[in-house]
């Protein structure tokens, strides 16, 4: 039989062991290939960006960051999935717009994003693109909210679909401009831009990668980006909130893991990431599909994503878009 000193001095050893095993294992990380979970099939936007960084992660640091592509449930799928994976820093999530605008759009949620998510590092913002069918006589922004006020009923606005940034990109205009118009939710862009291209549509606010093609060829008319300053892809394109003031929307982009993952794993990833973003090559790229790179610390990530969600949950409400149950 041991003395009671003893099993205290053996107890404190355990921890001490403990305490550097851990520290050791996030040192360490990864020791074996991390699951990285998209919520969109691949060869979207979304999905690029991920297989773009992954793979550098996956050169620095030895183990593969292998993309798993989880769609359905407008993301809560994949979302729901890490946030129930093990803490241990190899299953992340590539956090998205749709995970800040889904917190209020859909009823009964079994997760909560901004409480049950570790922010890891943001990549970058990608602006959308307020644009109008050729036959449209507005040439600027306030050209465009005069004429749909002297049209009313008369101007349709595409979307991608209900609830998406697309469509709350509209919603937010129409609360802060006046301009009111009908909306008119396809199943994806493609048919959307489509319609636009007939006139069967006048308007859509659609993600920089689908949209600037047709802008470039001259077969629609860019009149704003949706961020606070101008693109370098639209350099002759302004702000929309040069005409409505306070307006921003762009598609936030980065990566998120389950809560109470090793701090020090979130440390090791950010500080990878951020070296990532800095590479002149990846920032050109990051840049051609849409946004500069953001290069922050965890705790700015998670003061966008709190900051995301209260925004959409506003244009939500504002809206009275209806909620998916």
């Amino acid at each position: 039989m041991i003395s009671r000193r003893t099993a205290i001095c053996l107890a404190v050893i355990g921890l001490s062991t403990a305490a550097s095993t851990g520290s050791v294992s996030a040192a360490d990380y990864p020791t074996r290939p991390v699951k990285w979970v998209v919520g969109y099939p691949p060869g979207g936007a979304t999905d690029i960006i991920a297989r773009l960084i992954g793979q550098r992660l996956s050169e620095r640091l030895g183990q593969q960051f292998v993309i798993e592509n989880k769609p359905g449930a407008g993301n809560n799928i994949a979302t729901e999935s890490v946030i129930n994976a093990e803490p241990d820093g190899y299953t992340v999530l590539l956090v998205n717009p749709a995970n800040y605008i889904n917190a209020s759009l859909y009823a009964n949620l079994k997760f909560n994003l901004v409480r049950d998510i570790a922010p890891v590092a943001a990549f970058n913002r990608v602006p959308n693109v307020m644009t109008v069918n050729k036959d449209v006589p507005a040439k600027t922004v306030a050209e465009f909210i005069a004429y749909v006020k002297a049209n009313p009923g008369k101007v349709n606005m595409a979307s991608s679909g209900n609830g998406t940034s697309v469509h709350l990109s509209g919603e937010m205009f129409m609360a802060m401009s006046g301009a009111k118009m009908q909306h008119v939710p396809y199943r994806g862009a493609a048919p959307a831009i489509t319609d636009l291209l007939g006139g069967q549509v006048q308007v859509i606010f659609d993600n920089m990668p689908s949209i600037i093609q047709h802008v470039r060829g001259g077969a629609v008319r860019a009149l704003a980006v949706t961020s606070t300053a101008k693109s370098p892809l639209l350099p002759d394109v302004p702000p929309l909130a040069d005409t409505v003031p306070g307006y921003e929307a762009t598609a936030l982009f980065g990566m998120g893991a389950p809560k109470n993952t090793p701090k020090e794993i979130i440390a090791k990833l950010n500080k990878e990431i951020n070296e990532i973003l800095a590479e002149p090559g990846i920032k050109a790229k990051l840049t051609d599909l849409g946004g500069e790179p953001l290069i922050g610390t965890p705790e700015a990530f998670g003061a966008m994503i709190a900051a995301e969600t209260d925004k959409w949950r506003k244009v939500i409400e504002e809206a009275k878009v209806e909620k998916v149950q």
